[in-house]
């Protein structure tokens, strides 16, 4: 008699193949949907595109149909990451909206809607004047459900004076300058992310990919940022205080 073992076999196998659940987004009108990148020249890179490419989550592993990306800087030129006149190695991006045109429209983008997060990166661009992007934080902060910045972008929060009396973090090496544009900021040393209300900030460049699943999580559910980490193939950072780059530069640069 012909007698398989197959069908035994397979039972006794663990489902080490079965995919992650995927988690349902609540149904939540307050949600937000329209996001917006603040960039100036000197801006730096994964700053950028590593909250950006979370954030692209909501939409490709959730194909979450209502989410809207703004590209917004003081003027419709494209914007470099090449710090000044050092080099050509960077690249240039496209804007889509100005500070006046939002302004204007009262903090909405037509066909996207209200701007509702803003994400400021920092950069060696972040150390210039820059007084158009701190005022436009400024005028437009009361308008956000939520703001977060990277690095050293939490030094235009700083000086726009929306993170007087708050908790926040920065860049540890560039920390005497990054704190210094915030005198009246409870600023928090050992710390890889930092909210307070509204107001997430994060330590330096990689830091923002952990401060953005944070806001994920905290916004949309741990399920759904747990997910996205899985879809991506990223090892989350849970702990905001695990911060050993606070160590490394203790003595940070002026």
């Amino acid at each position: 008699m012909y007698f398989s073992l197959l069908p035994f076999l397979f039972a006794a196998l663990p489902f080490a193949s079965a995919n992650p659940r995927v988690p349902t987004i609540p149904k939540n009108a307050t949600l937000p949907k329209h996001f917006g990148i603040l960039l100036y020249n000197g801006f730096t890179e994964l700053d950028v595109y590593g909250p950006l490419g979370v954030l692209q989550g909501l939409y490709a592993q959730f194909l979450h149909p209502n989410l809207h990306l703004s590209i917004i800087s003081k003027n419709i030129m494209p914007v470099s990451s090449v710090p000044g006149l050092r080099g050509d190695f960077g690249e240039s991006v496209v804007v889509t909206s100005t500070f006046g045109s939002i302004l204007a429209q009262n903090g909405t983008v037509p066909g996207k809607g209200p701007l509702e997060v803003l994400l400021v990166p920092g950069g060696a661009g972040s150390r210039n004047e820059l007084e158009e992007e701190v005022t436009f934080i400024k005028a437009i902060y009361p308008k956000l459900k939520h703001i977060m910045s990277v690095c050293t972008g939490s030094t235009l929060l700083a000086r726009s004076g929306i993170l007087d009396g708050r908790k926040a973090t920065t860049n540890k090496k560039a920390w005497a300058w990054a704190t210094s544009t915030g005198p009246k900021v409870d600023w928090v040393h050992t710390a890889r992310w930092v909210p307070d209300g509204n107001i997430w900030t994060s330590s330096g460049v990689s830091a923002g990919i952990d401060l953005t699943y944070a806001w994920v999580g905290n916004v949309y559910g741990e399920d759904v940022a747990d997910y996205i980490a899985q879809a991506i193939e990223y090892k989350r950072w849970y702990n905001a205080t695990d911060d050993p780059f606070a160590a490394v530069w203790n003595e940070p640069e002026p």
